[in-house]
């Protein structure tokens, strides 16, 4: 397992060591005690989720706030999808910052995306299998998030805009400005 930095303070790419042969694949998918090693980061995860998408869906930007925060470890089971986290918390030095990343079930990388953060994906293949990790429960009273297109993060979701495809509380979530997190 390689984990690299992103941009973004505590935000890290996942990379498995993969070994193939004319059988096929084997990789440790994740591993608590390296994790933890190589991050500094709580590795313990308390609830697996898993949703299937068509081409232009568009998941995001979401958090959990307060006590019911989530860090996440999430990855691309089938298909394509472009990942997206945004600096929520405003005493980091990377506050309103965003990164993204290419998730596949071909490049096998997983993306971890801290409390704190507004997290989505843009599906960019036909469909698309995504697993999350998550390190708390999900409580509804305590969702926020931020509007998918904010004008203040101007992300680039890697599709064209005519293609997108929003649930109707992602048409209407706050802006950046609003602060809803």
């Amino acid at each position: 397992m390689k984990i690299k930095e992103t941009p973004l303070k505590d935000c890290y790419i996942i990379e498995p060591t993969i070994f193939t042969d004319d059988r096929g694949y084997f990789y440790e998918k994740f591993n608590e005690q390296k994790f933890e090693e190589l991050t500094g980061m709580n590795g313990h995860f308390v609830q697996d989720n898993i949703s299937k998408s068509s081409y232009g869906v568009l998941r995001g930007l979401h958090l959990q706030k307060g006590e019911h925060s989530q860090a996440k470890l999430v990855s691309c089971l089938e298909g394509k999808v472009f990942d997206v986290a945004v600096d929520l918390r405003k005493d980091s030095p990377t506050f309103g910052q965003w990164f993204g990343v290419e998730l596949s079930a071909e490049n096998k990388l997983q993306f971890y995306v801290p409390r704190g953060f507004g997290h989505g994906f843009s599906v960019l293949t036909e469909t698309a299998v995504f697993a999350y990790k998550c390190d708390n429960f999900y409580n509804k009273e305590s969702e926020g998030g931020v509007l998918w297109n904010d004008p203040d993060l101007n992300i680039d979701w890697r599709l064209p805009e005519e293609d997108i495809q929003l649930s109707d509380k992602d048409k209407i979530q706050a802006t950046f400005a609003e602060g809803n997190f």
